[in-house]
This record gives C-alpha cells, structure tokens and sequence, in this order.
C-alpha cells in the first residue's frame, strides 16, 4: 500500500468486493461507459476469483474510503523465457481527482508489483485522441506505434 498526502493506493485482494465495485463504477463514469462497466457486472463469486487469481492486478486510489481512480492490469507468462510481462487493461481517475500524482502514483505501485513478480515490461496501449493517456504514458514510458486488432470469435464483432 502507498499513502500520499490526500490519497492511498491499496491492492485489491480476495474479499475486496466492494472496492472493486467502486473501481468500476469509477471506469465506467470515467470512460462514459456505464454499459460495458457496470451493465452487466459479474457476481462477488466471480469477482472473488478473479481477485484470488494469480494473474489479475487490481488497484485502487482511495480518499476519504471512495474509489476515485484505479488499474486492472494482467500478469501475461511468457513461453519463450522464463518471465512475464504486465499488461495494464484499465486505468482510470474520477475527474474530480485529476491532475493530483494519483495516475502516477497508481503506475508506480504496478511497477513494484511487476519487479515483485519478476516481470520484464509493463505495456498498455492508448488510443489516438486521448492526449492526456498519451502524455502520461510518454512521460513514463518508450512509444511504440503499433496496429491493434480484434479478431472476432464465432462470428460476433467483438466486445460490446
């Protein structure tokens, strides 16, 4: 766990339902997606397993005990060497709450969960237009331009 002046970042573990309610509540307001993050959220059972799992990370940015930013992030095991690398999924900060290191703060505690791990490469992409997601990562990181795909399955066009 990591404390600021204003806020804490906490990982999420087994039984932290709630927190992560809050985090997808908080990407769903963020991104304008309340459909996708909170239509059809999966049960605490499911929720609980993902959380025990050994591949999925989930962080928090709490103030005052509310949710107000977050990071889903995938631990990917490599097959061609012995190591892994960090995909960050999701990563997101109340509007309200911008501006204040929580972004930062949030990447920096995935990072020493990656070393903890012995990940090689934290990687996440960011679309074209999000200037504030591209300054960051930039800042943190080396770009790469690189061509995403979504490749359908079952003939379905991809998430909804």
């Amino acid at each position: 766990m990591t404390a600021s002046n204003s806020f804490t970042v906490r990982r999420l573990a087994h039984d932290d339902i709630a927190l992560m309610e809050g985090m997808l509540t908080t990407f769903g307001e963020a991104f304008n997606e309340m459909a996708t993050y909170g239509g059809s959220r999966p049960g605490a059972a499911y929720q609980r397993r993902l959380l025990g799992s050994d591949y999925f990370i989930a962080l928090v940015a709490l103030k005052g005990g509310e949710v107000v930013g977050g990071i889903a992030a995938y631990e990917l095991k490599k097959f061609e060497q012995e190591r892994s690398e960090i995909y960050l999924y999701d990563l997101a900060v109340s509007a309200a709450h911008r501006r204040e290191g929580i972004a930062t703060a949030l990447i920096q505690e995935l990072k020493a969960i990656a070393a903890e791990r012995g990940a090689y490469v934290i990687f996440v992409q960011a679309d074209h237009g999000d200037d504030p997601a591209i300054a960051l990562y930039t800042k943190l990181g080396i770009r790469e331009d690189v061509l995403h795909f979504d490749i359908p399955i079952d003939g379905r066009k991809g998430a909804e």
